[in-house]
């Protein structure tokens, strides 16, 4: 993915939840939180800045003037944690446009991301940084246009509150739906309407149902969703490619190759997010999962 073009491209930075594992047991679907590229028609689209956005920083490097467009979830650690080490915010001349619902205390992502970089945890403010930064509070439920994509958001169930978006650009449609967690008699409006007959939808599969409900360790009110559950709003939707995601920390690669087995057994069109894996929206559906892993 060296150049933006007029495709829909989506690229996988940090595909994990909660903290950062990288290492030999994580090598294969990487130990990055979550951050995730859309290059859509000629735009950059960054949902979430985990630790994998300084891995996508990297890789911009070369291609200055930046122009982005970041979209925040929420300000959990996982979800954030990259932002303070995103070279392309040092850089002046590249222009980045931040995304962010209003908290239920009242603070703007603004002073979020502002405040993870205050003495004593970081070393230097957010104000040091020389691109222009354009912060952006949105609407719960208000529909965004950039160019011909259409950005549309909706309340997800999470602990603090988080946002689901939904990317429309010529009829292709993604769908990154985290953090959330699923009700135990009902699937989430929300959720189906975010995903309704998307191309792709990217869902937090925290959990196996047997963690979720583990009476010795129980995942419920946590906030997370399941693969199963996954598989059960990607049939009711009308998704064509699940895409699990937000992967537990503690899961290894093999544990992942499981998951992977398991969820493709009830749902043919799904693949597990890893790290460096772009799937192509505008590909055919027999070529779209994914058309490549590794480095840039």
């Amino acid at each position: 993915m060296a150049e933006l073009t007029e495709q829909f491209l989506v690229r996988f930075w940090g595909v994990r939840g909660s903290i950062a594992c990288p290492g030999s047991p994580t090598v294969r679907y990487g130990g990055n939180t979550s951050c995730v590229e859309m290059q859509v028609g000629g735009h950059r689209l960054i949902f979430d800045g985990g630790t994998g956005l300084r891995e996508l920083g990297l890789s911009l490097l070369d291609k200055t003037p930046v122009e982005a467009n970041l979209f925040f979830t929420h300000s959990h650690w996982d979800h954030i944690q990259g932002f303070p080490f995103f070279v392309p915010a040092f850089v002046r001349g590249n222009r980045f446009n931040i995304y962010g619902a209003i908290a239920p205390n009242g603070s703007t992502i603004e002073q979020r991301l502002n405040d993870q970089m205050l003495h004593p945890n970081f070393p230097v403010p957010l104000q040091v940084m020389g691109a222009d930064l354009k912060f952006c509070d949105i609407e719960v439920g208000e529909t965004l246009h950039i160019g011909d994509i259409t950005v549309e958001n909706a309340l997800l169930n999470h602990p603090g509150e988080s946002v689901g978006y939904r990317v429309t650009w010529q009829n292709h449609v993604a769908a990154y739906i985290t953090d959330t967690e699923h009700y135990s008699d009902h699937l989430d409006d929300n959720v189906l309407w975010l995903a309704r007959n998307a191309d792709v939808m990217i869902y937090d599969s925290t959990y196996t149902d047997a963690e979720y409900h583990d009476p010795k360790s129980s995942k419920v009110s946590w906030g997370h969703s399941t693969w199963q559950e996954a598989v059960k709003v990607a049939k009711a939707a009308g998704v064509k490619t699940l895409v699990i995601f937000h992967h537990d920390p503690a899961h290894d690669d093999d544990f992942m190759d499981q998951v992977a087995a398991d969820t493709t057994a009830l749902f043919p069109g799904a693949v597990v997010a890893k790290e460096g894996m772009v799937i192509d929206l505008t590909a055919s559906a027999s070529t779209r999962l994914p058309s490549k892993v590794g480095g840039a």
